[in-house]
């Protein structure tokens, strides 16, 4: 299921790919190692984990797997599990019931389907329950080092337009045109350090300009001064 993809001006992609090589560089110079915000153990952990962290964020995302996963750490123990009960576990992630509704599907799907094991391909992730292309990739990235697309999240959205990286405001449209400019080799980094960086510096709420090491090539779209 890749991303649709567009034929840009070549002389526009020659453009943002170098805009996207100076923010490449920068980014490798800040977090060096930057792994993934969400707790886990095991792939299938952090697929459950990333279904809860829609509508969430990371941190309540880490304080609910932490009890979550002393219970029910497998498809099995998922499977077996009163709906009511995974509700309770997962209810401050919100939406909730829909959340405890799609892990059971899905590991009850995995257990019937795939033995237990998580399929390591794009469209049969996305075919489980509660799963889209931005928890497959994550998944398929970080788990098992598969570069299937770039995760596009609040941040990563957020930052690839005041960087000038995309005009896009919806997800799979920034993700492709993302997968245009960046080399394939950095589609999963990519995206764990623009995490960190939105968090540290480039905010939702506050832009730290004077504090970014990109300052002197990032053009501020849509940074109010």
């Amino acid at each position: 299921m890749a991303a649709p993809r567009a034929k840009p001006d070549n002389q526009d992609t020659k453009e943002l790919k170098r805009q996207a090589a100076k923010v490449l560089r920068r980014l490798k110079a800040d977090y060096p190692e930057a792994p993934c915000a969400l707790t886990h153990k095991t792939p299938f952990q952090l697929l459950i984990a990333t279904i809860l962290s829609a509508q969430c964020t990371d941190v309540r995302v880490n304080l609910v797997t932490k009890d979550l996963f002393r219970k029910y750490a497998t498809p099995a123990a998922f499977a077996a599990a009163p709906l009511r009960n995974i509700e309770k576990e997962v209810k401050s992630t919100g939406f909730y019931r829909n959340k405890a509704k799609n892990i059971k599907a899905c590991s009850t799907k995995l257990l019937e389907c795939y033995g237990g094991k998580l399929p390591r391909d794009l469209d049969s992730l996305v075919g489980l329950a509660g799963v889209g292309r931005k928890t497959a990739n994550v998944v398929l990235g970080t788990a098992f080092g598969l570069a299937t697309g770039v995760v596009v999240d609040t941040h990563v959205g957020r930052l690839s337009r005041r960087l000038g990286l995309t005009s896009q405001k919806d997800a799979t449209k920034v993700e492709r045109d993302l997968m245009q400019v960046l080399p394939k080799k950095e589609w999963i980094q990519f995206s764990h350090r623009m995490i960190y960086h939105g968090r540290q510096v480039c905010s939702a709420r506050r832009a730290a300009c004077e504090e970014c090491s990109m300052k002197k090539f990032c053009p501020q779209i849509g940074i109010e001064s």
